[in-house]
């Protein structure tokens, strides 16, 4: 059993270093491109939302808040995205070796979380640039981390196993992603929200994409970032968002590991 686990985590290993390397092979400036992408989307919902439409006027450092958000829902689009079609990526793999698939669609998400930690570095820079007091409270900041990471690899283990059967669900999943960032406040504050309906409001906080970001501008940014706990008294509504997360991933690596075994003959 040792040594089989260790087969295991060696072939993990193994993924996660390729799956970097060749992410960006034959590109010019390489490994860059893991900055550059998040920072190049931030530059534009910058100048749109913040300098022309003044989202975020009432929030201190919110071009930091806005930076953030757009780091962690990129950790989110790139897991579930390139996740979906890992299973079917990885066919020739799966037919010639026999190892636990679930292997593939956590390598692709250990490699989203790598990117994330160096995107994390840029927005702490970014953060003391901009005269950021950071919360004495900041180091829960990777409790919060691991939450998206486990919600973010249950999405993962369910798309991965539907796209197997049905190929259709790569563009549909295109536009749930657009309708969940804009039901997730990255790109405006959540008190934009409660000045329309504070029903709403409440409702969006409990997308757990919506937790963690505000949680973590909540801790990293400035207090005046509205959390779920703030706008809802009940502590047992104020729970959802961080069961959801436990309960996505269970659900998914359910469903993932039920029909796991028949992936190689339908690959």
């Amino acid at each position: 059993m040792q040594i089989f686990e260790r087969k295991n985590r060696i072939l993990l290993k193994e993924l996660v270093k390729t799956d970097f390397k060749m992410r960006y092979q034959g590109s010019i400036i390489g490994y860059v491109w893991s900055v550059l992408k998040p920072l190049m989307l931030f530059a534009v919902m910058y100048v749109v939302f913040v300098r022309f439409l003044k989202f975020g006027a009432d929030v201190p450092h919110f071009s930091v808040a806005l930076l953030l958000g757009t780091v962690l829902w990129g950790f989110f689009n790139e897991t579930t995205s390139l996740s979906m079609s890992s299973i079917v990526g990885r066919s020739d793999l799966i037919r010639k070796l026999s190892f636990p698939t679930n292997i593939i669609v956590i390598s692709i998400s250990l490699n989203a979380l790598i990117n994330l930690i160096i995107s994390l570095v840029i927005v702490c820079i970014f953060a003391v640039i901009n005269g950021v007091s950071i919360s004495k409270f900041a180091f829960l900041s990777p409790l919060l981390i691991l939450e998206l990471y486990i919600f973010s690899l249950g999405i993962s283990f369910m798309l991965a196993t539907i796209y197997v059967r049905f190929r259709d669900i790569g563009p549909i999943w295109e536009v749930i992603l657009q309708i969940v960032m804009y039901m997730t406040p990255m790109i405006y504050p959540v008190s934009l929200v409660i000045n329309v309906s504070p029903t709403i409001a409440k409702i969006l906080m409990l997308n757990p994409l919506a937790q963690i970001m505000q949680d973590l501008r909540f801790l990293l940014i400035s207090d005046q970032n509205i959390t779920i706990w703030m706008l809802i008294n009940n502590k047992i509504l104020v729970l959802i968002p961080y069961l959801l997360s436990i309960l996505t991933l269970i659900i998914g690596y359910y469903i993932f590991n039920k029909h796991s075994k028949k992936f190689a003959e339908m690959v």
